[in-house]
């Protein structure tokens, strides 16, 4: 039989295992329960959308998913509440009919609005009666309308007038961005923008601020441009242009002369012919001209909107055609190396002359000489290439005449050849030529009689020069 004592020291051994639990259970700390958080998906909706706040990290024991719009949990605010047991959704005072509570105790937004944006509360009431509870928003922006542009003033003056122009409608939550001629806008000390960009102001405008400009409109959710404005600015008119540019016509032809200035709005045209009022139109027409219609004419152009004109005089000359010239020779047939005078008679004034060689313009050398009006030609000494037809060509801005050929016939020596230099110069080139002929020879007897002479006074020594015999006797 066991001894007695035995049975007591059994019965501690339950106690001490569940001592050493409890303290194992003391030391060793609880799981860490994640926390409850919301997200919404998207965070930042156009109106129309549809948003979920999503809930993460939900109770196992999950019993009833509530929820309420604000940072509250007042039961005025109540959007509705979820039973996990019942799987059955009970709206609230809240409820506007567009929020749903899914199983898992997401919140389910369809059709969402602007008036829909702010912070949303969801409280978990566990089946231990726990409750846990998180917080989550979204935004929702208004779909942004097409935006347009408007102006404080219609026609501004150049130079003057300074523009508003401002990109509406104004909405909230809403970034402006400007452009002009598809650009970006310019650094320009004359433009401003407000501080919200709407409005874009034009300082002093010129008539290069016309445009056209765009606005656009955007936020976190859409995007919108207007479409091209353009900006009327008066201005000019700016110094006219009369055409054609030349100042010389024909008697007999037609005067057609035309006006035109930069000008906004176009500009009324008058003419002036000698201070005569003319046509009031931006061109001038006169038939069959005369020398008296030579004079000034003047282009009047006028901006009934600014206010200002501005004049330009051109000077027509209506001149007669030139008469036929004729020419004069000293003589049509000379011999090589002498001299010939062509001149070229015409009574037309104000006229230029122009000589011309077998059809072609006459080339001028160092045998050829021009007077000053080119009405003289001069060529010295003749040579037989200058045998050919001369012609002389007069003319005026409007007209030309040529005159009738000259026959020049040169005779030479068909033995002796061409050339251009005179006679003094080529008996230069022979005496220069027999002078160097005879220096040259005259060098050559030089170093001839040096090397003789010096062979003659080497005999010379060697005959006079004693022999060895004799000095021996």
């Amino acid at each position: 039989m066991e001894p007695r004592s035995a049975s007591p020291r059994r019965g501690c051994v339950p106690w001490l295992g569940l001592l050493l639990t409890a303290s194992l259970l003391a030391l060793w700390p609880p799981p860490v329960t994640a926390q409850l958080t919301i997200e919404s998906v998207p965070p930042n909706a156009a109106e129309g959308q549809t948003v979920v706040l999503k809930a993460h990290n939900q109770p196992p024991n999950a019993e009833l998913y509530r929820w309420y719009k604000g940072e509250t949990t007042e039961e005025s605010h109540r959007l509705g509440a979820f039973s996990t047991s019942s799987n059955q959704s009970t709206p609230g005072p809240a409820h506007s009919g567009r929020e749903t509570i899914r199983e898992d105790g997401s919140l389910l937004f369809q059709s969402v609005t602007v008036n829909d944006t702010g912070v949303y509360t969801l409280d978990i009431l566990e089946r231990d009666f726990a409750s846990k509870r998180a917080s989550g928003r979204f935004q929702v922006f208004a779909k942004l309308p097409k935006p347009f542009i408007t102006s404080n003033n219609s026609s501004p003056m150049e130079g003057e007038d300074s523009v508003e122009l401002t990109c509406d409608p104004e909405t909230e939550n809403t970034n402006y961005q400007w452009w002009i001629n598809g650009q970006s806008l310019p650094n320009d000390t004359r433009l401003h923008l407000s501080p919200d960009n709407r409005i874009l102001t034009l300082f002093h405008v010129t008539r290069n601020d016309m445009g056209p400009y765009e606005c656009g409109t955007w936020n976190l959710v859409s995007d919108n441009r207007s479409d091209p404005f353009t900006l009327n600015v008066s201005y000019g008119p700016d110094i006219p242009i009369i055409s054609p540019p030349s100042s010389y016509f024909g008697q007999g032809t037609n005067l057609s002369l035309s006006c035109h200035t930069a000008s906004n709005p176009p500009a009324q045209y008058s003419w002036l012919f000698n201070e005569r009022p003319q046509s009031s139109t931006p061109a001038l027409f006169i038939p069959n001209i005369t020398v008296n219609h030579s004079g000034s004419y003047a282009c009047f152009a006028y901006n009934s909107v600014t206010g200002l004109n501005s004049t330009t005089v051109k000077n027509i000359i209506v001149l007669e055609p030139v008469t036929q010239p004729s020419i004069q020779a000293s003589n049509t047939t000379v011999t090589e190396q002498q001299s010939v005078v062509l001149t070229c008679h015409s009574t037309d004034p104000g006229i230029t002359i122009r000589w011309l060689f077998n059809e072609q313009s006459l080339p001028l050398t160092t045998r050829t000489k021009l007077s000053k009006d080119n009405s003289t030609l001069s060529i010295d000494p003749v040579r037989r290439e200058d045998s050919g037809e001369y012609r002389c060509e007069v003319s005026n801005p409007v007209s030309s005449r040529k005159s009738n050929p000259l026959r020049l016939d040169v005779n030479y020596d068909p033995t002796q050849s061409s050339s251009d230099l005179s006679p003094g110069a080529i008996a230069g080139i022979v005496v220069g030529v027999v002078a160097g002929v005879a220096l040259i020879a005259a060098l050559a007897y030089f170093l001839y009689s040096r090397k003789t002479g010096g062979a003659s006074n080497q005999r010379d020594l060697t005959e006079h020069k004693p022999s060895a015999s004799s000095h021996s006797k």
